[in-house]
């Protein structure tokens, strides 16, 4: 498989993010592009970890903690890395057990409101 090469461009439209998003992931090194004067180029290694990124971000997970996350890779290796995604796993998925149950009981309020509304309409 060769290797792939993207421009700035093409990684945006790749990933359907904005130049200021693709900037603001390099500026808080989440992704480190190859550089050639001012033309970025990005390689299999970044494409993956953009891959990574957008899905954590999907999961709701802090872009901070992505980045401690890939640094993990970066230092210690898959194993440790693995540990870490478990970790960060379980206490997002308590968050958003939490953010489902408080959701729920506002459409709960919301339904009983519109019910009571509308029924002094008729």
């Amino acid at each position: 498989m060769a290797d792939v090469n993207l421009s700035f461009k093409e990684m945006c439209a790749r990933f359907d993010v904005t130049p200021r998003t693709l900037r603001y992931y390099e500026y808080i090194e989440l992704i480190h592009p190859h550089r050639e004067g001012r033309t970025r180029h990005y390689g299999p290694r970044e494409i993956a970890r953009m891959k990574l990124i957008l899905r954590g971000r999907r999961f709701g997970f802090q872009l901070e903690d992505i980045r401690q996350w890939l640094l993990i890779y970066e230092k210690d290796g898959t194993k440790p890395q693995m540990r870490a995604f478990v970790e960060m796993a379980d206490r997002q998925l308590v968050d958003l057990a939490e953010q489902k149950q408080q959701i729920e009981e506002a459409m709960s309020e919301l339904r009983k409101l519109r019910s009571e509304a509308e029924s002094e309409i008729d």
